[in-house]
């Protein structure tokens, strides 16, 4: 299966988990909200400092899983994580990106964009994109 098979299934289903790994090599499994963003799985992590972070940081591999709301279709994306912060990031750019990931899986506009830009900032939210390297699922 190709990403462009679940492009539009992710762009409609936005409950996820995205796995990552521990230090001891386990897995931790983290709920999300995630999208399709330029050819990549997205979501952005709010709190720069949580454990799915930082395990990126340490190991960029990882797994999202999109479901539909009755849990009867699902998509997975797995591959190499990019991240994207104020650390690497531009001030400007990294607000332009991550007003274009919530339009991904929001389906809307924030009705405030400017305490949206705050919150963002405030709690060093990181945007994730997962280069698709597997992907599979079943889309019914």
């Amino acid at each position: 299966m190709e990403f462009e098979e679940v492009r539009t299934f992710l762009e409609k289903n936005h409950r996820g988990v995205v796995m990552t790994f521990r230090p001891n090599g386990a897995m931790q499994s983290s709920i999300v909200v995630c999208g399709a963003y330029q050819g990549n799985a997205a979501l952005v992590s709010v709190r720069g400092n949580s454990a799915k972070v930082r395990n990126l940081r340490r190991d960029p591999r990882c797994t999202v899983l999109a479901v539909t709301g009755d849990w009867r279709s699902y998509a997975v994306v797995e591959g190499q994580a990019r991240l994207m912060d104020s650390g690497n990031t531009g001030a400007e750019e990294l607000r332009h990106m991550l007003r274009e990931v919530y339009r991904a899986w929001g389906d809307k506009e924030h009705p405030d964009w400017e305490e949206y830009d705050r919150v963002m900032r405030q709690q060093d939210a990181v945007v994730i994109l997962v280069r698709p390297q597997r992907v599979y699922g079943l889309l019914r």
